[in-house]
């Protein structure tokens, strides 16, 4: 609704007048049928309604000042357009209501204020006049009355409460407006009086005036009053809604204020603190346009995004990694070949072949200053030291270590890293420990590499031929990273057990060392020079004057070990020193040396022992020489005959190569049976056996086939096979002895086993002479090309 009753001519509002509807005179008012008349432009009046005018246009003027002067009754019509200036009688209402100018007043500026009070409603019959004011002929219409059946009060009452809630919501309504609707009595009155202050357009309150029927006109007034009710509750909600929202903001805006004021007193904001001190970082990077480009890109994005958004963290994390890799930072190369030489020699006792390589990198790298790093692989037993040559390389080239163990690895994301989009994403263990040694040429081994698995997550084995190919890793790309770092300066070490569990692309792409296992001289002096320092500092006897002498640790190495490698000697060293730091803390004192006694005492009775070797000197038994993943070891083969027909029998877990070397010197056996003085019909009427003990191990492999035909022409022949004699190689039909490999180990396992003489191919001599003469004291070794010069050595 209006604020009040507020119209004019020229839509310019002023105070209202107070309303008289008792006005007795009305009934008895007498309207002449011709009236000058008053186009109002965006208002209407109603009868009994009381309005302020403001009058501006010149034949309205004049027209109000004729009526003023005679009997101050005028025809006053609303506008169809309140767009038009200058009214024409198209542009006016037929209907419009007899006004009685109340008050004409004269304004300072030249204007005329006159106030009207509505009286009866006329119709236009014809416009008589245009100049030099509008004057018309005109119709009184009258209001029908209203019958008592119509029950009208229900629809007085119904204005009245529609019109009071209006009046409650409207916030620019004054209270005075629900105290003059609750006194008005007259219901045509009431009527008009909200009718004037609709708040609808001028059209729809003409139809109201238009209306003769009082109770339609009130049922049209009170659908226009539920619609002003909805917008008035619409507007309110609104209004509400945008104050609340308004109040929220300021009550935000406040606590940021608060907030900033707390952060200035402690120092500043630490995001901002934290952003301004990365930019101030990365004037001292060296990295490439990419690296620049991404790191200003992503700074700029940090800046613009609140700190509690969900990429925020995402982006911050990724610039931190940018910040913390150290590109094209590189520690200096110690070039010196003696101090290398005396570093490996003093952190590893033998391993010449190695330490030769490593020595022959080292010279070109100080003659041409710089190379492409070779991707070296040692593979060996466990408990050899492949793992700490890594670490004493480092040491001796003077770069920083970092080891990369890849055991049991299976997700191809922890090698090229994890897309920023996942939770949880981060960087390849590459990236992750470039980031961590500070250094973008470390001495990286890459541990257990032949254990690497494969899975629905990835192959790790292919992701790391692109780390591991000399001509790729310059531009190793890292999915958390998005950015390409170059790995080509990275002396990469790569560790094995087997050979043969490595991928094949990938091995191609490594420099296989092999690590063969350690002599019992070596062992003694590692023991010596390493193990036993190391173990007595571990068990709090580092300030005594414990020694163990070099037959002691010959002992424990013969009777209560059987490696490759040293690790099982070091927890036996373990047990003794644990045993004299018990002793130690009884008495106060530990005695200096240890005797062969006291290491049965504390090590318990032998678990190895030779002198299964020296019984077993039966026909039909031989000694065979196997390789393991754990290094070198000797095995028995034993055949025996049975009566029968012919049939041939093989136990103790064997594998396919070894059953065909089986059936291999049977049949070559058979076929030159007359040549070893082997009657032929003994083949129908005898079962053989072949069985290789400790069933529980699965044993396979071409290197027990001159043992096969060893322990089977013996089984035929009755002789025994020469005593301390060990034999490998493999065998072809046309009675030919292949080479093997493995043969340091196997050597080594024969010395251990106090084998004396060994039986190979005349091909494995070459890999023989690469064993340290003094390792193999006082074995004696048979080197064949046939099956006849085995037989000619091994029987007796």
């Amino acid at each position: 609704m209006n604020k009040f009753m507020l119209s004019d001519e020229d839509a310019d509002f002023l105070p209202i007048i107070p309303i008289n509807e008792n006005d007795d005179q009305d009934k008895n008012l007498v309207v002449p049928d011709t009236l000058p008349l008053l186009p109002l432009r965006n208002t209407v009046l109603f009868p009994g309604v009381v309005l302020p005018i403001t009058v501006g246009r010149d034949k309205s003027i004049k027209a109000v000042n004729e009526a003023y002067k005679g009997d101050k009754l005028i025809g006053v019509l609303s506008q169809k357009d309140a767009n038009v200036e200058e009214p024409g009688p198209e542009d006016m209402c037929e209907i419009g209501t007899v006004a009685k100018i109340v008050k004409l007043i004269k304004m300072p500026d030249g204007g005329t204020t006159i106030i009207i009070q509505g009286k009866k409603r006329f119709s236009v019959t014809e416009i008589i006049q245009t100049e030099p004011y509008y004057t018309a002929s005109v119709q009184v219409l009258a209001e029908n009355e209203v019958s008592p059946e119509e029950n009208f009060d229900a629809h007085l009452a119904s204005i009245k409460d529609l019109a009071s809630q209006i009046i409650q919501i409207s916030p620019n309504m004054p209270a005075e407006a629900a105290i003059i609707l609750k006194n008005i009595e007259s219901p045509s009155f009431l009527i008009n009086f909200v009718s004037s202050n609709l708040n609808s357009d001028v059209s729809e309150k003409q139809n109201l005036l238009e209306i003769d029927d009082l109770t339609l006109r009130a049922e049209k007034l009170i659908e226009l009053l539920h619609k002003e009710l909805q917008f008035a509750e619409l507007k309110n909600k609104v209004t509400t809604k945008t104050r609340t929202e308004i109040d929220k903001q300021q009550r935000e805006y406040f606590l940021q204020q608060q907030l900033k004021s707390i952060k200035d007193e402690l120092g500043g904001d630490t995001n901002e603190r934290e952003i301004a001190e990365m930019k101030k970082k990365a004037e001292t990077k060296k990295w490439s346009e990419a690296a620049k480009d991404m790191f200003k890109s992503n700074i700029a994005k940090l800046e613009r995004m609140h700190p509690t958004t969900p990429d925020y963290s995402v982006i911050y994390n990724h610039l931190d990694l940018l910040l913390d890799l150290p590109w094209q930072e590189y520690t200096k190369d110690n070039y010196d070949l003696k101090h290398a030489a005396k570093v490996l020699d003093a952190d590893h006792y033998g391993m010449k072949k190695i330490k030769e390589r490593i020595l022959e990198y080292i010279a070109v790298l100080k003659l041409k200053g710089d190379m492409k790093s070779p991707i070296l692989c040692f593979t060996g037993a466990p408990g050899i030291g492949k793992t700490s040559l890594g670490k004493s390389i480092a040491h001796a080239i003077g770069r920083r270590y970092v080891r990369v163990s890849l055991g049991g690895l299976h997700d191809e994301s922890e090698i090229r890293g994890h897309r920023k989009t996942y939770i949880g994403a981060m960087p390849g263990r590459i990236i992750q420990n470039i980031r961590k040694i500070k250094s973008s040429n470390p001495l990286m081994v890459l541990d257990e590499i032949d254990k690497v698995g494969a899975d629905f997550r990835g192959d790790p084995s292919s992701a790391l031929l692109e780390v591991l190919d000399p001509e790729q890793n310059n531009t190793f790309y890292d999915n958390y990273l998005e950015l390409e770092y170059d790995l080509s300066k990275v002396l990469f070490i790569a560790t094995a057990n087997n050979i043969q569990n490595i991928q094949p692309a990938l091995r191609d792409r490594l420099e296989i060392i092999d690590l063969s296992g350690y002599a019992v001289e070596e062992k003694i002096q590692i023991a010596q020079r390493h193990l036993v320092p190391k173990q007595k500092e571990a068990h709090g006897l580092g300030k005594s004057k414990l020694k163990i002498s070099d037959k002691v640790l010959q002992k424990v190495i013969e009777n209560y070990t059987r490696e490759s490698g040293v690790r099982e000697l070091d927890r036996q060293l373990a047990a003794i020193m644990r045993n004299k730091a018990k002793e130690f803390s009884l008495r106060g004192r530990v005695s200096p040396t240890i005797s062969l006694n006291d290491i049965e005492k504390i090590l318990g009775t032998q678990k190895y022992s030779n002198e299964i070797y020296k019984t077993a000197n039966m026909p039909g038994v031989a000694v065979g020489l196997a390789w393991t993943y754990v290094g070198g070891d000797i095995l028995f083969i034993e055949s025996i005959l049975s009566e029968g027909k012919g049939e041939l029998k093989l136990t103790g877990n064997l594998g396919n190569v070894m059953k065909e070397s089986a059936s291999t010197a049977f049949s070559y056996l058979q076929a030159n049976a007359k040549k070893y003085g082997i009657d032929p019909t003994i083949f129908s009427k005898k079962n053989i056996h072949i069985h290789v003990p400790e069933g529980a191990v699965p044993k396979d492999g071409p290197s027990a086939g001159v043992t096969m035909l060893s322990s089977l022409a013996s089984a035929f022949t009755g002789r025994k096979i020469k005593p301390y004699l060990a034999m490998t190689g493999e065998i072809t039909l046309r009675g030919q002895v292949l080479p093997v490999g493995g043969i340091k180990e196997k050597v080594l396992a024969a010395k251990r086993a106090g084998l004396r003489e060994i039986l190979m191919c005349y091909l494995n001599e070459k890999d023989v002479k690469e064993i340290d003469s003094n390792f193999i004291k006082g074995i004696t070794f048979h080197y064949v090309k046939n099956m006849q010069q085995v037989l000619d050595i091994a029987l007796v």
